[in-house]
């Protein structure tokens, strides 16, 4: 739009569009706008929402968790069964295998006695790694 072809003398161009833009659209602004209050009690329950989601989740990955820990723990109780078993079954063949070197009542002796010696250097490990936890926590170093 040029100067010259204003319809109305002294008006400049745009001045509408000026006077337009001053009038009440930023008080309508500030009063559709939420107030500080309402901003805090939006972000209060959206911290309460995220919270109990958080918690649900923690409560769902606990029973998980719950779950396959049992199942670990009952399988870990049958590889121990099944350990023993072996160890047993490893007992017997060795009296079986000695046996006809020397009596029956002489292989017997001989793998109790290995089983009883092999005990005994167990809690003597036992006994050393507990000296060495006691150590640790007595007072004066």
């Amino acid at each position: 739009m040029r100067d010259d072809d204003l319809s109305q003398v002294g008006q400049e161009p745009g001045a509408d569009e000026s006077e337009a833009s001053l009038g009440d659209e930023p008080s309508e602004a500030r009063a559709s706008s939420p107030s500080l209050s309402d901003e805090i009690a939006a972000f209060v329950e959206d911290g309460k929402t995220y919270a109990e989601a958080e918690i649900a989740y923690q409560k769902a990955r606990l029973a998980f968790t719950a779950d396959r820990g049992k199942s670990a723990a009952l399988f870990g109780i049958f590889a121990l069964g099944f350990v023993h078993l072996a160890l047993i079954a490893l007992v017997v063949g060795a009296v079986i295998v000695l046996t006809p070197y020397v009596t029956a009542l002489g292989a017997t002796l001989i793998v109790a006695g290995v089983l009883l010696l092999l005990a005994v250097i167990m809690l003597l490990r036992v006994q050393s790694a507990t000296r060495e936890i006691g150590e640790a926590f007595e007072e004066g170093d």
